[in-house]
């Protein structure tokens, strides 16, 4: 997956400010607008009857993963990294099963540190 980063990041278009703000607002938007388009489609066969377009669901998922790659990259990450912290968060938060409880009375501090790879 690191390599998809490093193969999204020579399709980027535009080269932004060293800070990475306005790459991050470019990936933030660009999310924003993918997750519409995948909404949409499933908003047309939800309601309007239209046949579920699954190959434009897929490519709207590789669009997502597009902007996700600028915004990792942006942050000096990668997705293996941030997925590993997000199953840690997500055990520290729930266990092995989710509940409710859990749900509501949540440790921040701990997944904080998780979170901070501490």
């Amino acid at each position: 997956m690191k390599d998809y980063i490093q193969n999204a990041m020579k399709t980027e278009s535009i080269h932004f400010d060293a800070t990475g703000k306005e790459r991050l607002l470019h990936a933030g938007i660009g999310l924003a607008t993918e997750t519409g388009e995948f909404l949409d489609a499933i908003k047309k066969s939800v309601f309007y009857g239209k046949e579920l377009d699954r190959v434009n669901l897929k490519e709207e998922l590789g669009d997502i993963l597009w902007y996700l790659a600028i915004a990792m990259d942006a942050l000096g990450t990668d997705f293996e990294t941030e997925m590993e912290k997000n199953i840690q968060k997500l055990k520290a938060r729930y266990g092995e099963a989710f509940s409710q409880d859990s749900a509501e009375h949540r440790d921040l501090e701990k997944e904080r540190k998780i979170l901070e790879g501490k």
